[in-house]
């Protein structure tokens, strides 16, 4: 196991990696987790920085307090540790001299042995003041909440009754979700594998027929039929899309943009395999995850690297009875999940994938056959991506109609056009659907 002041090095470079260069956590993460000698270095590392970027800005505003000067640039992995070491002080149960202790020890081992007493004064004033600040500081809803100020107006126009709602689920950890392959055994079957195998309890969801909900998660591999498509890890929200699409046996499906395929294999899933599927994104990268999971469910389709919003490329001519239109959008309803995406949004991002979604979804229009369905769906709470874009498309489009979705009925809010899922609902993520039908 590696000393306790390397793991918190590393998750302070990890932390800088996000803030300061704008990278992803699922681009960096990874790499950085196989370096790491054990399960539970893994852990340590994953708890410090998720725990770090939720509350990233609330941190930040205290250590500010604390500063006489900004942290020079070239030094910035030194203000992403003390961020580290402040979120540990009053987030976590580690004993104060240990995080101080361990902290000073981390900043040398990022080679920079002159901030250690700065990084020891830093942390030793806020076990003294660092709650009286903290109750100053939280007079204002952007720092108590630890949001972007942008993203907080967005969702305060948009939801004026439910914004702090959002913003509390967005800073809660999210639960383990399940999705049991049914062609593969019930789910009162699987629960019952799952008990016995594992000592795992957990909840059927009503609303969600193929879910389970764990009561706490868990190392995948270790699931019940996981390496054989049995059972996958797929928020509750997110398995509505398969259900919604509503596939039959022997339809010619698209899933637009389908990386990493959680979504692709259910709806494989729910036709038994028996679906003309063509999978499709314009990230190489991604399709490989993508085939991995079609491979571990044992399911075949057309995977195709390509840009959706640009048909005349890759399609046939042949119309589909099924498209799926998950869209690339802000993913403000799963920030739960990707607390780095607080970082990586900008507002003037909202208004390019607008045109995105728009552009995408009336490219595909023609590509579906009369009476079949589109189901367009984001991860984004945000109205400008998803009652806007399906209010123009079906102002302008004559044989589109929107179809009901009475799934939905119980577990979203119904809005003029389509469904949203707030973050929190039933325990599921952010999400917004819409299904149209053609004339």
């Amino acid at each position: 196991m590696s000393s306790s002041a390397s793991l918190r090095a590393e998750a302070a470079k990890l932390i800088s990696g996000v803030v300061h260069q704008g990278k992803s956590l699922s681009e960096i993460l990874p790499d950085s987790q196989a370096s790491l000698d054990s399960d539970a270095d893994r852990r340590m590392v994953g708890a410090l920085v998720y725990g770090a970027l939720r509350w990233y800005s609330r941190m930040d505003g205290l250590l500010s307090a604390f500063l006489e000067r900004p942290v020079p640039r070239k030094q910035r992995v030194l203000h992403a540790l003390m961020i580290c070491g402040l979120y540990e002080q009053h987030y976590l149960s580690t004993p104060e001299h240990a995080v101080i202790s361990e902290t000073v020890s981390a900043a040398r081992k990022l080679r920079q042995p002159r901030a250690a007493g700065m990084v020891n004064a830093i942390l030793r004033r806020s076990q003294r003041e660092g709650k009286a600040i903290l109750e100053i500081l939280d007079k204002q809803p952007a720092v108590r909440h630890a949001h972007p100020v942008w993203l907080l107006d967005c969702l305060q126009a948009d939801w004026p009754s439910a914004w702090e709602k959002i913003l509390v689920a967005n800073n809660c950890q999210a639960p383990f979700w399940l999705r049991v392959n049914l062609q593969r055994g019930s789910r009162e079957e699987y629960l019952s594998a799952l008990q016995g195998e594992c000592g795992r309890q957990a909840e059927m969801v009503v609303s969600v027929p193929s879910a389970l909900l764990l009561e706490k998660a868990m190392d995948v591999e270790r699931l019940p039929g996981f390496e054989n498509g049995r059972v996958s890890v797929q928020d509750g929200a997110a398995q509505l899309a398969g259900h919604c699409l509503d596939v039959q046996p022997g339809q010619r499906v698209l899933d637009a943009c389908a990386a990493p395929g959680n979504k692709t294999a259910h709806l494989l899933e729910l036709a038994d395999g028996r679906l003309d599927l063509l999978a499709l994104d314009s990230s190489g990268r991604r399709l490989e995850r993508l085939q991995k999971n079609l491979r571990r469910g044992g399911y075949q389709a057309s995977v195709l690297e390509a840009d959706a919003s640009d048909p005349g490329a890759w399609w046939d001519g042949k119309p589909f009875d099924r498209i799926l239109l998950d869209a690339p959008c802000s993913a403000t309803g799963v920030i739960r999940r990707h607390p780095d995406i607080k970082w990586l949004r900008r507002i003037e991002d909202i208004a390019e994938l607008a045109r995105l979604q728009a552009r995408m979804i009336r490219a595909l229009w023609p590509l579906l056959a009369t009476g079949g369905r589109l189901l367009y769906c984001t991860c984004s709470v945000l109205k400008q991506e998803n009652e806007a874009i399906v209010s123009a498309f079906l102002a302008e489009t004559g044989d589109a109609e929107e179809a009901p979705l009475e799934l939905l009925e119980d577990v979203a809010t119904r809005m003029t056009y389509g469904y949203q899922i707030l973050p929190g609902d039933s325990a599921m993520d952010g999400f917004y659907y819409v299904a149209v039908t053609k004339r």
